[in-house]
């Protein structure tokens, strides 16, 4: 009877560390977290106007703050002048002035 012959592993090609005086090089797709969103912003209270900030879907527009929402990352459920609701957290919000004749408290 033949003897099984040995499975055969390759060694792992590890990177080693950069040079003296080089950067690591980052990746372009690497997630950035921003950890300054769980502190929140002050002032964001509900029926304040504000403006969206960031790259997001509705990226500078102005809405109404309908809901706070607490949790680990404060939030808000806001309504943006085009009439659609998402939910935004409060460090992507900017409180704006209020506009004349509105009823929305700042």
């Amino acid at each position: 009877m033949a003897r099984k012959q040995r499975t055969y592993y390759p060694t792992k090609k590890t990177k080693g560390t950069p040079p003296a005086g080089r950067e690591p090089i980052t990746r372009a797709s690497l997630a950035v977290i921003d950890t300054t969103a769980r502190l929140g912003r002050k002032g964001i209270v509900e029926g304040s106007r504000v403006t969206i900030l960031g790259s997001g879907l509705y990226a500078g527009e102005v809405a109404v703050v309908e809901r706070l929402v607490a949790g680990v990352i404060p939030a808000a459920l806001v309504r943006t002048e085009g009439g659609r609701t998402r939910q935004v957290r409060t460090v992507d919000l900017e409180p704006v002035g209020r506009a004349p004749g509105d009823p929305a408290t700042a």
